[in-house]
């Protein structure tokens, strides 16, 4: 069930995603708890590393984070947790990270766009994770 403020989230989801150096697609998430952001992430590479996605062929590099595990990881560096938080997200989550996702304690899934591959929400809804999609 869509809730009031889904949309909006998912409009700053897609602003905080360009912030990605990625120039192949790119990710915005944020993590919200009672009503309040308590992480964000984009996809691009791990802290210290030059800020280039993809190598010279166009390939995204193996090491480049997604936004959800960004966003993950950052609020596990903060005095929050995401326990029963919602993650907007701008495109479906991997398997990866939909692993993250479950671990992290996140009741609640909502995302834009569609991955190439449905995995990651096939696993999420099989954890008993509430998975929403708007257009």
């Amino acid at each position: 069930m869509m809730e009031k403020f889904d949309q909006s989230y998912l409009e700053m989801a897609s602003v905080w995603a360009q912030n990605s150096y990625c120039k192949r697609r790119k990710v915005g998430a944020l993590l919200v708890k009672d009503k309040m952001i308590i992480s964000d992430g984009y996809n691009g590479t791990p802290s210290g590393f030059e800020n280039i996605c993809e190598d010279e062929n166009g390939i995204t590099k193996p090491y480049v984070l997604h936004a959800e595990a960004n966003a993950i990881t950052k609020v596990a560096k903060s005095g929050n947790n995401s326990l029963g938080a919602t993650l907007y997200v701008t495109a479906a989550p991997c398997l990866e990270c939909a692993k993250l996702i479950i671990q992290a304690g996140i009741s609640r899934v909502v995302y834009k766009d569609e991955y190439r591959l449905t995995d990651g929400v096939d696993l999420l809804r099989k954890a008993g994770i509430t998975v929403e999609k708007v257009d």
